[in-house]
């Protein structure tokens, strides 16, 4: 047996390549946008990939498996799990196999069987894999975003991201059920998950690559209650908030995703292009580091560094209906920068600009805008500004400062109008990154005296400030 894991340190997301040895027959699982990667592993271990699949429709990322599929002539194979509601829309179109609970997969001496598993969605499934050339027991389980390194796949996606309205509890219960039927299987199993620390399909995830069923059941808190109602009560509190592009990502995948689009080179903005776009309200996205962003930008633009959180702010911030412009300083980042955009489907991308934009603007306009920068000591000497945390909500109840208010960064857009845009602020998160963004954000909005507090609430703490908890 062969086994090769894909990690996407953006998405946190683990996919996988597996394939029987003497037949070089292989499947791949959870596959993303990246599909280049697993041709190219399936070519070096010269395996023909027979098959492509996924455990659930998945809510934070574009899936690769449909195009996969198409470019290499795989058979896909689909959950039939889950009603009427949660089927592919794009299954029969593309003659795809469905799978249910029991049915089997087989890559020679590899033999994979499907294991309903609902709770994080109602179509989940896992894989539970067989190497029979060793052991005619079960060897390993891709658990998709059923079972994580310490923790279980969160049940609130389809209420709090797709606004299906009334499944929390549901879904919550049936994950407990799914987490319990799980005793038939041995503690040495390999669990292979889905997702990775950092990843909003859970909410303490571990940072390991894989684990066993037996570890889980000692370490994992969702296998250490038989109470029905203490899980639920457990599962449901302090999820973070889920990024606003779930439910676009979960119709994407279950209507059916397109193909990446050719990644040709982008045409260069020149000024007079910058200020239309700007006067039309398309989003220009400067992808810059918040400290070269800070010391030096074009009014009116964003700031979302490339950075490990750089999708899910791209995706809860910007439109899916909009063309995007992006500002960078050097070819890299500018690759970067669509690339992950494309991984969840921003692909309007229609232009550039750099140093050469800024210049032509400040010969025309004078001075860039700056975001003055204040530290824990220079804020607690402010009397006049008004502080805004950034942060989750559970991020507050663990401790804010006394007189901020709190305005989740994915919902500061839509309640920036609650606060006058000549007030003095103070914007901050636990550490600068998020609240970096959000004065970028407030002053794209037309704020007009925003400071970005240097270190976050951290920094507050260590320098002796007290906090308060909710």
């Amino acid at each position: 047996m062969l086994l090769e894991r894909f990690y996407n340190d953006w998405l946190a997301q683990a996919s996988y390549l597996l394939a029987c040895q003497e037949t070089k027959r292989a499947i791949v699982v959870d596959p993303n946008r990246d599909i280049d990667r697993y041709i190219a592993a399936a070519a070096h271990a010269k395996l023909t990939i027979e098959y492509v699949t996924e455990t659930h429709i998945h809510a934070d990322f574009v899936s690769g498996a449909r195009e996969l599929a198409k470019k290499t002539g795989a058979k896909l194979l689909l959950s039939a799990e889950g009603g009427t509601d949660w089927q592919y829309q794009f299954a029969k179109s593309d003659g795809a196999r469905l799978v249910r609970h029991g049915a089997q997969i087989d890559l020679g001496r590899v033999l994979i069987e499907v294991r309903h598993t609902p709770g994080h969605t109602p179509e989940h499934v896992c894989f539970i894999v067989t190497d029979r050339a060793t052991s005619e027991r079960p060897i390993g389980m891709f658990s998709g975003d059923f079972v994580f390194v310490g923790d279980v796949g969160r049940p609130d996606l389809l209420e709090r991201a797709a606004k299906v309205h009334g499944t929390m509890d549901g879904m919550a219960r049936s994950l407990f059920r799914s987490v319990r039927a799980l005793s038939d299987l041995p503690d040495y199993l390999q669990i292979w998950p889905g997702h990775g620390a950092g990843s909003a399909c859970g909410k303490d995830l571990g940072a390991m690559p894989s684990t066993t069923l037996g570890y889980e059941r000692i370490a994992n808190w969702a296998f250490q209650t038989d109470d029905e109602d203490a899980f639920v009560a457990e599962v449901l509190a302090g999820q973070p908030e889920p990024p606003r592009y779930f439910a676009i990502m979960k119709a994407v995948n279950r209507d059916g995703p397109q193909p990446t689009p050719d990644m040709t080179e982008l045409p260069e903005i020149d000024l007079a292009a910058f200020e239309r776009a700007i006067d039309s309200g398309a989003p220009v996205i400067d992808v810059r580091s918040a400290a070269d962003f800070a010391a030096g930008h074009l009014p009116k633009t964003i700031n979302l560094p490339t950075g490990t959180s750089f999708i899910t702010w791209a995706g809860a911030l910007l439109p899916y209906d909009r063309d995007i412009i992006l500002l960078a300083d050097d070819d890299k980042r500018l690759a970067r920068a669509r690339h992950g955009l494309s991984l969840i489907g921003l692909d309007r991308v229609t232009g550039w600009g750099g140093r050469a934009l800024r210049t032509a603007w400040q010969s025309r306009h004078g001075k860039l805008q700056t975001v003055q920068q204040l530290d824990a000591k220079q804020l607690a000497k402010s009397k006049d500004r008004r502080v805004v945390d950034v942060r989750g909500a559970s991020e507050w109840n663990e401790g804010h400062l006394s007189n901020a208010e709190h305005l989740f960064l994915g919902d500061l857009a839509a309640r920036a109008d609650t606060i006058p845009r000549d007030t003095p602020l103070a914007v901050h998160c636990a550490g600068g990154t998020r609240s970096a963004i959000a004065a970028s954000l407030l002053q794209a909005q037309g704020f007009t005296n925003v400071a970005n507090v240097a270190g976050g609430i951290k920094a507050w703490q260590d320098a002796g400030f007290p906090v308060e908890r909710s």
